[in-house]
């Protein structure tokens, strides 16, 4: 038998109505705690995606603004002028699109070369019980501890006069120079010490210490080699992963400026297109001494900086699906 309480009554045999299942429902505590905190989150949230969007939004804004806007201080977020002078100007006085295609060619190799160096070491981590291998894995930290600034002399000077245990030396009489090439970050990425490659390194280790040990094996009992074995079976599991790790690398060395500004002072690429400057601009039939600091020079660095990262945003809006799966699965969190 149906039975209502009201009150401290019970009713049998009566339905609620409307206005009793929206009480019974909404005017609770348990509801009014839930309410409670998923209002906090969601003020959180939206709080933090200002504070990230809206450094964005300004520059997307003046990017688009006069010379006569940026110094009116009743002008904030429309422009009262809309112009396109300031990406004409970036794109004529940087070379951008060059800049872009070296950038594009030097990051998709490292972001290739890592990807495939770093899901072999991380397998060979995870599976794989050497002698030495205890110190390889602490290497492999210490390569996400140590700034590169430390060894940033020394490693200039290694590819700036380079040569392998002396033999170049000995077959050609001297040493060579590997700058303004695509050799300095090929070697890094080859032999695992390239950007943030012992960062990759872990985070495929990571992942292969999750996958069940039986698979390998019960591959292994039906004759499967190791490499066998390794492509058919474990690649097609980490492809998630590998491609995680590849969007990691493209998009860390499109934006790097620390071994590009090192080692590519002859090739124009879009980080150290920033250095450039923009003195004697002619504006409104008039040259414009332009110096650090002033609204101009501001905006043009400001759209400078929306143009690059412009591809790694919609790479993203392509690519998030792998991006989400590989962090979930990486095993790192925080």
């Amino acid at each position: 038998m149906r039975a209502l309480q009201t009150g401290r009554t019970m009713l049998p045999g009566r339905r609620l109505t409307l206005s009793e299942k929206l009480r019974h429902k909404y005017l609770t505590l348990r509801y009014a705690n839930g309410l409670f905190w998923t209002v906090i989150r969601y003020l959180l949230l939206i709080g933090l995606a200002f504070l990230i969007v809206y450094p964005l939004l300004v520059k997307l804004a003046n990017s688009f603004m006069s010379a006569q806007d940026l110094i009116d201080g009743t002008v904030r977020f429309i422009p009262r002028n809309f112009t396109l002078f300031n990406y004409r100007t970036v794109i004529e006085h940087t070379d951008f699109f060059k800049s872009m295609t070296n950038t594009l060619g030097i990051a998709l190799m490292c972001g290739v070369l890592q990807m495939i160096v770093c899901t072999m070491i991380g397998y060979g981590l995870a599976r794989f019980r050497f002698r030495g291998r205890g110190l390889v894995f602490a290497v492999v930290v210490l390569t996400i501890l140590i700034p590169p600034q430390t060894y940033m002399i020394s490693l200039y000077m290694k590819f700036s006069f380079f040569d392998l245990f002396g033999l170049i030396s000995a077959a050609f009489g001297g040493t060579v120079r590997l700058t303004d090439s695509l050799w300095p970050m090929a070697i890094l990425s080859l032999t695992g010490f390239g950007f943030k490659n012992g960062l990759y390194i872990l985070i495929m280790r990571q992942y292969f210490k999750g996958i069940p040990k039986e698979l390998e094996e019960a591959a292994y009992v039906d004759g499967s080699g190791l490499f066998r074995t390794f492509g058919a079976i474990i690649v097609p599991l980490a492809f998630t992963m590998m491609m995680t790790v590849l969007l990691f690398s493209f998009a860390w060395q499109w934006t790097d400026s620390f071994y590009s500004t090192m080692f590519y002072s002859q090739i124009k690429l879009l980080s150290n297109a920033l250095l450039v400057g923009f003195e004697g601009l002619m504006l409104d039939g008039a040259t414009v001494g332009l110096k650090v600091g002033q609204p101009l020079t501001a905006t043009l660095t400001n759209t400078m900086s929306l143009m690059i990262i412009a591809p790694l945003i919609l790479l993203y809006l392509f690519a998030q699906r792998y991006l989400v799966e590989g962090i979930e699965h990486s095993g790192i969190v925080g």
